[in-house]
């Protein structure tokens, strides 16, 4: 299985970024790629999207996304919402072992293989392998200064990619 990411969000002020590493790792053991691009604007520049997880789950989930998003235009909660619910539904014949985390201006998403759509209640959210040292570096940034989203991002990206051998330093940042 090919997979190793860390994705970090963070709104502040009215602004949202969203920064992701850039390696893959196979087998836990051998760094395939160390420049991969896992954050991505989609619908027109109008939403940034950044995923983890297996590789080809990681794309299946996001075209799928993709697809609600031209079905819903560009209506980002809708578009989650409905992309969980084919999954409960049982459109889908599998979980998708990967996550995303999806924003606009005025939303920001995590959503996940399984069907559940997650609206973070503090405005941070991370994900993947080094996602939970993201995550606790972004909230200690969020409350103890006044730094930029964008600034928390690059921050808190650099300490994950310094304890996670899964992650590394190629920083993929995208505003909305």
């Amino acid at each position: 299985m090919i997979e190793g990411t860390t994705i970090c969000a963070v709104r502040r002020n009215g602004i949202t970024a969203i920064g992701g590493d850039g390696q893959v790792t196979m087998s836990q053991s051998v760094i395939l790629k160390g420049n991969a691009k896992k954050v991505k604007r989609l619908y027109n520049d109008k939403v940034v999207v950044g995923f983890a997880g297996s590789v080809s789950d990681a794309f299946t989930l996001s075209e799928k996304f993709e697809e609600m998003l031209q079905k819903y235009s560009g209506n980002l909660m809708r578009s989650a919402v409905e992309l969980a619910e084919e999954w409960r539904k049982g459109a889908m014949v599998r979980n998708l072992e990967a996550m995303l985390i999806v924003a606009d201006k005025e939303n920001l998403f995590i959503v996940s293989g399984d069907g559940n759509v997650i609206d973070p209640e503090d405005g941070v959210c991370a994900i993947g392998s080094g996602g939970n040292y993201a995550l606790s570096a972004a909230r200690a940034l969020l409350e103890n200064t006044d730094l930029s989203a964008e600034e928390i991002v690059r921050r808190s990206m650099k300490i994950a990619a310094d304890v996670c051998v899964f992650t590394n330093h190629n920083l993929v940042l995208e505003i909305v």
